[in-house]
């Protein structure tokens, strides 16, 4: 890897294209080396973990108005159109809306992959709309599987090399603007596009995706599921305008009325950003993770502690009048977002939505501390957020920020990188229990680390009873033969709903 200095620039000092972070992406995105075994592993691995947790939103409203939206359009002229989640492999519509609705369905139950570090990030966010074009496309272009996975790991890449180095949250900044350039770079890869192609479109990718973080503070509304889906349908679309000729702002990150000067750190910032150098192997995929339990990541390892202090203190479960406090230690991020530390009264309302409810660290470990468990839909039903045991316990449950655990989140040591914390539970009587968690159980360093044979669980347990047995295999051996697929198989790399399962989306928009 290979540091690069970004700092803002006044017009008249000129800085020169090469030197420019969105064209050193997109030479990254441009560079054709080779991928290794076992990043191609971990790709395949993800298309599976998004199989699952879209086929388990199905029928949720989001999911349900993205789909409408998305079958109101054609496939464009140019190909043959992308597969839309649930639907028949034969009923295609345009690429950008096909990225939108299955972005949507991936997102909803906040359940698949994530990487933390100065921002947030979901990298399989990227999946479906690198999926998409590679289907529009497939026959004209010759795109294979193998072009596939090269558009993903390069997504991911970008992504990751983005969300370690330059912080939008600071600045209230959604963390979908680096997916603007990660799913530009990606397509980029897919098609074989020039370095100069690929600049343009990550200029526009992040252009148009910057939004406020507003999407995930108070009551937070189903707009969650979508931010990220929109990113992609941006990215999409910028680069068709790109390989049409048409250009983006420049600089776009570094120019005196660019991103960094107006919107991050100001006119003085400076970053230092690592990238791979040329013929370097993007391994970024390998330092993500994916979720066991569907909520926000910084409460997995909490459901972890959580379900642990179930087994070994059942005297918290029968008798929880006798807790007087219960105090999480841990990183500014939890604390400050889905923590008490927010600010948000809404993390407290048992009728709060269940878009807020899964941003509610009191919330959350309340549940998984009495069921012993966490269930992607039972844990939020409304009729479980306001059990009347569970209310009195969750206003008891507050959190702290921990300097060295927040070191530790920020920590781009792998090895010591930590998203838990420690809890102090005060008893009436006087006794303290305390216990710790570091990592979820399913992080690469956790206690049961996730691998292929996790991830077709979990497509199993979400999928079999919306897709049935037969289409649940037949996706699995698809998306497990993924390098080798022809251009005529990518349209298999979707999954089928069972017949009469759908709803149907209200007809009452616009298109």
């Amino acid at each position: 890897m290979k540091q690069h200095e970004v700092r803002v620039y006044r017009s008249e000092e000129q800085l020169a294209r090469e030197d420019q972070l969105a064209w050193k992406l997109a030479e990254i995105a441009a560079d054709k080396v080779e991928v290794t075994d076992d990043v191609t592993d971990m790709v395949i691995n993800r298309v599976i973990d998004n199989a699952s947790v879209a086929a388990a939103s199905l029928n949720r409203a989001p999911i349900v108005a993205a789909r409408g939206q998305a079958t109101a359009h054609p496939a464009s002229r140019h190909g043959e159109g992308a597969n839309v989640f649930g639907l028949p492999q034969g009923e295609r519509t345009s690429p950008e809306w096909a990225a939108w609705a299955n972005g949507v369905a991936v997102r909803e139950l906040d359940y698949h992959d994530t990487f933390l570090a100065a921002e947030y990030s979901h990298p399989a966010d990227n999946i479906p709309a690198v999926v998409a074009v590679a289907q529009h496309l497939a026959n004209a272009r010759g795109l294979t599987g193998n072009d596939v996975v090269r558009g993903i790991v390069t997504a991911y890449e970008v992504q990751v090399d983005l969300v370690k180095s330059i912080s939008l949250h600071k600045h209230k900044i959604d963390h979908v603007a680096h997916i603007g350039p990660s799913a530009s770079a990606g397509i980029g890869t897919l098609l074989g596009l020039d370095t100069e192609t690929i600049f343009q479109a990550i200029g526009q990718g992040l252009h148009t995706t910057t939004a406020t973080r507003q999407s995930r503070k108070g009551e937070i509304s189903t707009w969650k599921a979508h931010a990220p889906a929109f990113a992609g349908k941006l990215a999409v679309e910028a680069v068709d305008r790109a390989m049409r000729g048409q250009t983006s702002p420049t600089p776009i990150y570094e120019g005196e009325d660019g991103v960094i000067a107006w919107m991050l750190d100001g006119p003085d910032a400076r970053y230092e950003i690592s990238l791979p150098e040329a013929g370097e192997v993007k391994r970024a995929i390998l330092d993500t993770y994916t979720k066991e339990h569907s909520a926000e990541y910084q409460a997995q390892a909490w459901i972890d502690l959580a379900r642990k202090l179930n087994r070994e203190h059942p005297e918290l479960v029968s008798s929880p009048e006798r807790i007087e406090s219960v105090v999480i230690h841990t990183s500014h991020h939890t604390h400050y977002v889905i923590g008490s530390g927010a600010n948000d009264p809404q993390k407290y309302d048992p009728t709060a939505s269940r878009e807020t409810l899964d941003h509610s660290i009191p919330y959350i470990f309340t549940v998984a501390l009495q069921d012993g468990a966490w269930h992607h839909v039972d844990s939020y039903a409304p009729e479980r957020a306001g059990r009347p045991d569970t209310v009195a316990l969750w206003q008891k449950v507050t959190t702290r920020e921990d300097a060295e655990w927040t070191r530790r989140y920020h920590s781009l040591d792998i090895s010591e990188k930590a998203f838990g914390g420690a809890v102090v539970i005060t008893l009436n009587d006087g006794n303290v229990i305390t216990d710790e968690i570091a990592v979820a159980d399913a992080h690469p360093l956790g206690a049961r680390p996730f691998a292929r044979e996790q991830y077709i669980a979990k497509f199993r347990t979400l999928a079999t009873d919306v897709l049935g047995e037969d289409e649940v295999e037949r996706f699995l051996s698809v998306a497990q033969r993924l390098p080798e697929l022809r251009a005529d198989e990518l349209g298999q790399l979707t999954i089928v709903a069972r017949e009469g399962l759908l709803i149907a989306s209200p007809a009452d928009g616009i298109f």
